[in-house]
C-alpha cells in the first residue's frame, strides 16, 4: 500500500470520528460543553505553544488554557442559567494578573507577551465559548437547550468545504487570495456557497414541516436559515484565512498533529471561530437570542 493511500485511509477515519463526536455531542448540553471545553483548552494549549517559539514571546501556557477553559465553563453556566454573572469575576482577576505579572518577569518585550496571551482569549476562547450563546435559550417558561443551532454552524462550514473542494478541483481557476492560501479560488468559494444554500433550505424546509417535533423554539423561516447559511460560509472563509495566514506569518505548515492527517486543533476549528460570533450577531439581528 502507498503512502497517499494510507494517509487518505487514515484522514478519512480521522474524520469520521471528528465528525461523529462533533454531531453526536450536541445531543445532550453536558456533552457538549465538555467536549469543547476540552477542544477550546487544547486550541490554546496549541496555539501558546506556537507562540511561544517567536522569538522573545513568553505567555504562560497553563495560566492561558485554564483561562479559556474556564472561560467556557463560565459562558455556559451564566447562558443555561445555573450560575449568575459573578461567575466571570475569577476570569477577569485572571486577565489582570496576566498583565500585572509582566512586571516581575523581566521580559524582553512585555508588550508582545501581552498581546499573544490577549489573543488566545480573544480568538480561540471567547468565540468557542459564543457555541453556548446559541444552544441556550431564554424563553417565558426558562431556558431551553438547542441543539439545531449550534449543530448548523458546522453543518455549514462542512458542507461549503465539500463544495468549495468539489467545485475548485473542477473548475477552479481565479485565485481567491492567493497571498494568503494560493489552494483556494473563486469558483470553489461559489460552488460551496451554493451549496451550502442549498443544505440550508433543507433545513429550513424540515424545521418548518409538519414531521419535524423538537427545536421549535428556533423558528426560522427557509429565508432565514438561507441567510444563516451565508454568514457562516462568508465569515468562516475569512477565518480559515486568518489561520492561513498566522501559519504563514509564524513559518508553519499545519498548527499541531493531533489530528492525524488532518493538523491540528486550529487547522479544524479555524472556520468556526469567524463563523460562531457572526451567527450570534446574525441572530441578534433577528432579535432570536
Amino acid at each position: 500500500m502507498s503512502d497517499k493511500m494510507k494517509n487518505l485511509i487514515v484522514r478519512s477515519i480521522t474524520g469520521v470520528i471528528f465528525v461523529a463526536a462533533v454531531v453526536t455531542c450536541f445531543l445532550r448540553p453536558e456533552a457538549m460543553i465538555l467536549l469543547f471545553a476540552l477542544i477550546t483548552g487544547l486550541t490554546v494549549w496549541e496555539y501558546t505553544g506556537i507562540v511561544n517559539n517567536i522569538e522573545n514571546v513568553t505567555v504562560n501556557r497553563f495560566l492561558a488554557t485554564v483561562a479559556g477553559v474556564y472561560l467556557f465553563f463560565g459562558v455556559a453556566g451564566f447562558c443555561s442559567g445555573i450560575v449568575p454573572s459573578a461567575v466571570f469575576i475569577p476570569y477577569l482577576l485572571t486577565v489582570v494578573y496576566m498583565f500585572i505579572s509582566e512586571l516581575y518577569t523581566k521580559a524582553p518585550n512585555p508588550i508582545n507577551n501581552w498581546a499573544y496571551t490577549m489573543l488566545s482569549q480573544m480568538y480561540i476562547a471567547l468565540p468557542l465559548s459564543m457555541l453556548n450563546v446559541l444552544a441556550f435559550r431564554g424563553t417565558a417558561d426558562g431556558v431551553v437547550y438547542t441543539s439545531l443551532l449550534p449543530l448548523s454552524v458546522f453543518i455549514f462550514l462542512w458542507t461549503n468545504d465539500t463544495g468549495a473542494y468539489l467545485s475548485g478541483s473542477l473548475f477552479g481557476k481565479h485565485k481567491l487570495f492567493p497571498r494568503v492560501s494560493p489552494g483556494k479560488s473563486w469558483e470553489g468559494s461559489i460552488g460551496g456557497g451554493i451549496l451550502v444554500i442549498v443544505v440550508a433550505a433543507l433545513i429550513g424546509m424540515y424545521e418548518n414541516s409538519d414531521m419535524h417535533t423538537g427545536n421549535a423554539e428556533v423558528s426560522l423561516n427557509i429565508t432565514q436559515w438561507i441567510g444563516m447559511g451565508l454568514v457562516v460560509v462568508f465569515f468562516g472563509t475569512w477565518g480559515d484565512l486568518v489561520e492561513s495566514l498566522f501559519k504563514r506569518t509564524i513559518g508553519i505548515k499545519d498548527s499541531g498533529n493531533i489530528l492525524p492527517g488532518h493538523g491540528g486543533m486550529l487547522d479544524r476549528f479555524d472556520s468556526s471561530l469567524m463563523a460562531i460570533p457572526a451567527a450570534v450577531i446574525y441572530l441578534y439581528t433577528l432579535t432570536l437570542m
